[in-house]
């Protein structure tokens, strides 16, 4: 009788779980029984590691196999476990030395022919396995640079079972041609991107840095107050809302927001890369994602395609693939309603959960929502002499489908007036350009980390509403107009933080120690869009 084992990881949404492949020999009529909660493509995976193991020379044992993935209670998917599992195998037949493979994490699908195809989730399985202490993973050559990025592990990028048999047997490791060809993409990377999540579904990210094609601020005619919105919504991280008719270019400032955030910090990069990598968008050649990412999806989204779901385990929706960047709905009030209050949780809590029946999944949200709509059906509605035809009950009711709890969670909200002639023509001048912009957000975000260092916030919209009233309180009676607006019940509890964590963004755009009165009203004007008397970002540079 002979026993070995190998390591893999299962991922239950973006967080891994060690997996133990156990290959048990006994003699009896040859069978192959594969135990352990596997779904059916792991199922499959019998006769992928049977064909592949002997088209890589090896013998296949004549006996009775069984093979146990524990812990058996964690539901177990993919056809990542083959490399483990073929090696388990081989050990168990005493091919290779069981010793050499029993803290080896192996990560990997076969092919029949034995070689090694890349398979989603390789960082985040990576980083499960090093915060269990594993130190030594086998991946496919096409992400080894993806699990390269976990501190503190050795990995092996392997193209063959064959080759990983001779690294591991210390015999000459055969040279494997690679699959693809000058001039045409690799064909091994299919399995990493899943149809339809790519470019039509609105998760691609911009241009990269430097690249002459990124749409820049500059662009956008007029428009100064929805301008300075913009760069206070990224600068302390906070929801936003625009309304106005067509064509007065919502759409244009949400897609120049993404260049004046600030680079991920290299945690971020993590955490985005990982989300990205199990959902089958990270592009291939891209082991890191840099830039926040910037998701924009259709109307006619579903509540599971936007907070997570799916059969069996939920996978992660537009609201984490947004973590860290930003996710914006255009023409909101076109979304479903549920689709639309399904998102107040995360806003609050940076995270969702998603519970289904095989199981419940905790997925990261912590994202900018950029909100842009209409003020009626026709759009026309503020605009004078131009003839709004929807009578009130249907501009209410288009109102209305953006809830009072959710707008609640919205710190910013701009009226974008329609271009002028002149602003149009460029006769009033450009307006300052996305680099002069994302130096000041990130001379604003540096004075917030700086004070909020030591503490598990990073940005202004994160910090609680009884640290802003305690220990990061505002200058002597600068609220006293926000304390105003609460009695009269213009403010929520909630909308009170919300100011004030809008305000100390003001100041720190400013570079004020502490926000004042002027900034407070700053704030107020923001989220209500009434007129304070207090121009926006006064005393900034």
């Amino acid at each position: 009788m002979g026993f070995a084992r190998a390591c893999s990881v299962a991922l239950v949404g973006v967080e891994g779980v060690v997996v133990e492949v156990q290959a048990d020999l006994e003699a009896g009529v040859a069978a192959f029984t594969l135990v352990g909660l596997p779904d059916k493509s792991l199922v499959e995976s019998r006769d992928r590691v049977r064909a592949a193991v002997v088209n890589s020379g090896a013998e296949w044992p004549q006996k009775k196999l069984t093979v146990g993935l524990s812990p058996a209670s964690v539901p177990k998917g993919g056809s990542g476990f083959d490399l483990a599992v073929a090696c388990a195998v081989l050990g168990a037949a005493e091919r290779i030395d069981p010793e050499s493979i029993a803290d080896v994490v192996m990560i990997g699908e076969l092919g029949l022919d034995g070689r090694v195809r890349p398979v989603r989730g390789v960082l985040p399985a990576v980083l499960a396995a090093a915060d269990a202490g594993y130190r030594q993973v086998v991946v496919p050559e096409q992400t080894a640079g993806e699990a390269a990025l976990v501190p503190g592990v050795s990995v092996l990028g392997v193209r063959s079972l064959r080759q990983l048999i001779a690294v591991l047997c210390d015999e000459p490791v055969p040279d494997e041609q690679r699959s693809d060809e000058e001039g045409r993409p690799d064909p091994m990377l299919a399995g990493l991107m899943v149809p339809g999540a790519g470019l039509g579904t609105g998760l691609a990210r911009g241009p990269a840095a430097g690249d002459g094609a990124r749409p820049d601020l500059a662009d956008v005619a007029g428009q100064e107050r929805p301008r300075k919105a913009l760069e206070v919504a990224a600068a302390g991280g906070h929801h936003l809302l625009l309304t106005g008719p067509p064509g007065a270019g919502k759409t244009m400032l949400a897609e120049r927001m993404p260049a004046i955030l600030p680079p991920l910090t290299r945690q971020e990069s993590l955490e985005v890369t990982a989300v990205h990598s199990v959902a089958g968008i990270l592009p291939p050649g891209e082991p890191l994602i840099a830039r926040p990412p910037y998701c924009a999806p259709h109307h006619s989204a579903t509540m599971q395609s936007l907070v997570g779901g799916g059969n069996g385990l939920p996978r992660p929706g537009a609201v984490s693939l947004a973590h860290r960047g930003i996710l914006f709905l255009d023409e909101a009030p076109e979304f479903s309603v549920k689709t639309l209050d399904a998102l107040r949780q995360p806003l609050e809590s940076g995270h969702v959960v998603v519970a289904r029946s095989a199981g419940v999944v905790r997925l990261p949200a912590r994202f900018l929502m950029v909100l842009a709509a209409n003020p009626c059906p026709c759009g026309r509605h503020t605009l004078s002499g131009d003839g709004c035809e929807c009578p009130p009950s249907a501009v209410r009711r288009y109102q209305a489908r953006l809830s009072g709890p959710l707008l609640d969670r919205v710190d910013l909200r701009v009226t974008v007036d329609p271009v002028t002639r002149q602003d149009l023509m460029g006769r009033g001048g450009r307006g300052e350009s996305t680099e002069t912009v994302a130096a000041r957000v990130r001379e604003a975000r540096e004075r917030a980390a700086e004070r909020l260092a030591g503490t598990p916030w990073t940005t202004n919209s994160e910090v609680p509403g009884h640290e802003l009233r305690t220990r990061l309180a505002a200058a002597p009676g600068a609220l006293m107009a926000a304390e105003r607006d609460m009695e009269r019940g213009l403010l929520t509890a909630r909308g009170l933080d919300r100011v004030l964590r809008v305000a100390w963004t003001v100041a720190d755009l400013r570079g004020a120690a502490r926000p004042d009165a002027s900034d407070v009203a700053a704030a107020l004007e923001l989220r209500s869009g009434i007129l304070r008397g207090v121009p926006l970002g006064a005393g900034a540079p």
